[in-house]
C-alpha cells in the first residue's frame, strides 16, 4: 500500500505534467498571436525572445530561416504581403519527454490583400504546424516550428504561385 508520503510526491509529478502542458499549450498560443499582433515598429527580437530558443528553426512552404533575428526579418516581409492575417490553432497536442516537448496544432490563416474588396480579398490557409520546445532557465522556449499546409483558397499573390503549398 502507497504511503502517504508516495501519494503526494505522484500527486506532484501529475500536478508537473499538467502544468508543463498548460505552458506549452499557451507558449505556442502566444506565438501565434505574435504573428498578427506586431504593429511593424518596435523590436521584434525582443518580443520573440520570450517565445524561441536563440538557434530556433522555422520551416514554411515560403521559407526557412534559423535564430531569432532572421525569423523577425521574415515576419516583416511576409507582413507587407498582406493589410492584415488572422491566425487561428487549435487541437494542441503535447507530448513531453522530460525537458523536451514536441507540440502539434492545427492552424486556420486568412492573409488579407491590400486593397482588394470582395471573395478576391482573401487567401486562406488551413494546415498544422508541428514544433518542438525545450525546457530552459527562462521557462520553456520553442526551438523548431514548422508549418505544413493542408488546403488554400482565393487569391494567392503573384509571388507566390508556383508556390508548392
Amino acid at each position: 500500500m502507497p504511503s502517504t508520503h508516495d501519494d503526494i510526491a505522484a500527486l506532484r509529478d501529475q500536478i508537473q505534467v499538467l502544468r508543463d502542458r498548460a505552458e506549452l499549450r499557451e507558449l505556442f498560443d502566444r506565438y501565434i498571436t505574435a504573428l498578427d499582433t506586431h504593429d511593424g515598429t518596435g523590436d521584434d527580437e525582443t518580443a520573440f525572445a520570450a517565445l524561441f530558443t536563440e538557434d530556433a528553426t522555422f520551416a514554411f512552404p515560403i521559407g526557412v530561416c534559423t535564430g531569432i533575428e532572421a525569423f523577425a526579418a521574415f515576419q516583416r516581409e511576409a507582413r507587407q504581403r498582406w493589410a492584415r492575417t488572422h491566425h487561428l490553432s487549435t487541437n494542441h497536442s503535447v507530448v513531453l519527454d522530460g525537458d523536451r516537448a514536441t507540440l502539434r496544432a492545427q492552424q486556420l490563416t486568412t492573409h488579407v490583400h491590400h486593397g482588394a474588396d470582395g471573395p478576391e480579398a482573401r487567401f486562406d490557409v488551413g494546415g498544422y504546424s508541428e514544433a518542438g520546445a525545450v525546457r530552459t532557465e527562462a521557462g520553456w522556449r520553442l526551438n523548431h516550428v514548422a508549418f505544413h499546409v493542408v488546403w488554400d483558397s482565393g487569391v494567392r499573390l503573384p509571388e507566390l504561385t508556383g508556390v508548392q503549398l
